[in-house]
Parts: C-alpha cells; sequence; structure tokens
C-alpha cells in the first residue's frame, strides 16, 4: 500500500520541476530577447552588398625605360563605373568583420609627332604608344562597434592587398638627315606587382527609423619598404533604404586616393584619385 504522505509529495515534485522547466524556458527566451535587443538597429547580423563606383579618375603614370624616364601628365579622364562589392558580418553585438573590393581597369592611347633626339642625332617623325592599367584592391578589416542605441561608432584593424599591372606597347617612325637614316622600332612588354600592407578603419551607423539609415567611413593602408610602397586612402558618406525587410538601396558619395611607388632597377610611380558616386543592392539578414 502506498503511503499518503508519498502521494503527496509526488505531485510536489512533479509541480516543481514542471515550473523550473517553464522557468528555464521563459528565462531562456527573456535572455535571447534581451540579446537580439541589445545589437543596435543600426547594424545587419550578415550583409552582401554589390553595385558599381560611378568614379571621376585623375590619374598620373611614370616609370624609367630602357628609352628613358617617361612620365605621363596628369590626366582627368571622363567618368568611369568600377564594379564594387562589400560584405559585413556581425558576432554578438559589437564586434565585427567588413570586406570591401573594387577593380579599376583603363587602357591609354597617343600618337607623338614633331622633332626629338635620338642616340644623339636630331630626328624627326612620329611615336604611337598603347597603354593599359589595371588595378585591383581587397580590405579586410575586424570592426568593435561602441554603442547599443541608434548611433554607433566603430573601429577596425585589418590589411588591404593591392595589385597593379600595366602592360603596353610602342612604334616609332623616325628620320634622320645629314646622313639620310630611316630609324623603325616597335616594342611591348608588361609589368605587375601585388603587396599586403595593414589598414585601420573608422565607421558610424546611425538608424533613423525602421526605413532609413545613415552611415559615414573612414580608412587608410600605408606601406613602407620592399618592392612596391606608398599609400591609400579612402572615405565615403552614404544613405541606406530599405525597400523591403531583406533588401535595401545604398547609395554614397567617395573618395579613394592612391599613390604607389615601385622600386627596383627601373622604379614606377602610380597617382591615382577616383571620386564619384556608388550604389549598391544590399541583401541582409
Amino acid at each position: 500500500m502506498s503511503n499518503p504522505a508519498t502521494r503527496a509529495v509526488r505531485p510536489s515534485l512533479n509541480k516543481i520541476v514542471v515550473n523550473a522547466v517553464k522557468g528555464a524556458i521563459l528565462l531562456g527566451a527573456a535572455m535571447a530577447g534581451i540579446a537580439q535587443a541589445q545589437q543596435s538597429p543600426a547594424l545587419d547580423r550578415v550583409s552582401i552588398s554589390a553595385g558599381a563606383f560611378y568614379a571621376k579618375p585623375e590619374i598620373h603614370l611614370g616609370g624609367d625605360t630602357r628609352y628613358g624616364r617617361v612620365d605621363t601628365p596628369d590626366e582627368k579622364i571622363g567618368h568611369e563605373t568600377l564594379p564594387r562589392a562589400k560584405a559585413e558580418l556581425l558576432f554578438g553585438d559589437s564586434h565585427g568583420l567588413s570586406f570591401d573590393y573594387f577593380r579599376f581597369s583603363k587602357g591609354y592611347g597617343a600618337t607623338l609627332d614633331g622633332d626629338t633626339v635620338y642616340e644623339g642625332r636630331p630626328v624627326s617623325g612620329s611615336i604611337d604608344a598603347d597603354a593599359k592599367l589595371r588595378l585591383e584592391m581587397a580590405r579586410l578589416a575586424y570592426k568593435l562597434w561602441f554603442g547599443k542605441e541608434k548611433s554607433v561608432f566603430g573601429v577596425g584593424l585589418g590589411a588591404a592587398y593591392l595589385r597593379a599591372k600595366i602592360s603596353g606597347s610602342a612604334d616609332a617612325r623616325l628620320s634622320a638627315s645629314n646622313p639620310p637614316e630611316t630609324y623603325t622600332w616597335s616594342g611591348s612588354g608588361s609589368s605587375s606587382d601585388g603587396v599586403w600592407a595593414p589598414t585601420v578603419e573608422l565607421a558610424w551607423r546611425h538608424a533613423l527609423n525602421d526605413k532609413v539609415r545613415l552611415y559615414a567611413e573612414a580608412g587608410g593602408v600605408k606601406k613602407n619598404g620592399g618592392t612596391v610602397e606608398g599609400h591609400v586612402y579612402n572615405g565615403a558618406a552614404g544613405v541606406e533604404w530599405l525597400a523591403a525587410r531583406n533588401v535595401a538601396l545604398v547609395l554614397d558619395y567617395g573618395i579613394q586616393k592612391i599613390d604607389l611607388h615601385r622600386n627596383g632597377e627601373r622604379t614606377a610611380d602610380l597617382d591615382l584619385k577616383l571620386t564619384g558616386p556608388s550604389a549598391f543592392v544590399k541583401v541582409r539578414f
């Protein structure tokens, strides 16, 4: 026969266990809600952006060749559309990773006519030259975000990979007198370099409401020593509109300043400034 006291205790223990389980579930849900609430509305857990940089380039190229030093005049080029991609990932409430990539590719052609000196003799004629520049840059940085409300500030450290390639060809037709002689030659070549460099990132995000966000960011890369050295600076300010829960349209205006120098038997210089608006479609989670 069962003891009445035992029957009285069992329901109490069952009730305690059930209540404890319910309490754990509610506590876990509450903690999850608090953790989610601590994330700033200005940040996304995961986002991927693809778009274009509609830039107006200013460029200067220079380098040593077997025919002597060649420098292009500082040139302002018409607007170019450069492909660009970004991605961001948030761990917890304040730790994030950011990625940024863009590519610049441009061809040039020129014809020079007139008098010059070749192998110590005065000559006249023309030279046709063509060149193509391709520059790629990718940045990956860790960011620590400060703030939990509508405004947050981020400070980041990371690395950037810079790769530049230039190729070209030239044809010359020159003639001299006393004694008469004609010179013709043609040639082509290419050179490329890639380098890693540390980068520092600063960022600000602000959520005006559930649909509109503002942001500003700046960063810098500096590389000293080695075959390639120089610096890259960037900055941008923009607005983001959430067209749907997981899709946003992003517009900004930015600048990329690239100044690279190649050291070695034949030195080379690249000074490139890109300014203009960018447009992205962002998928966010």
